[in-house]
């Protein structure tokens, strides 16, 4: 038997909604944990003749 939510949504959308359901649940101070937590840098480097460059971050600064 699969899950009720997968005939509507995608484990990625699924994953979002109750993600967004559980903070909003929380009390002030928890919740600003939890989107802290939540924050994710991405960035990548790139690497020519053996050599790296510096990180390039794509993502904002964390507030």
């Amino acid at each position: 038997m699969t899950a009720t939510w997968r005939e509507f949504f995608s484990y990625s959308k699924y994953t979002t909604v109750v993600t967004r359901a559980v903070r909003a649940s929380l009390k002030e101070a928890e919740r600003v944990d939890a989107d802290r937590r939540a924050f994710q840098a991405l960035r990548y480097q790139e690497w020519k003749n053996g050599q790296s460059s510096e990180h390039i971050n794509l993502a904002p600064k964390e507030k």
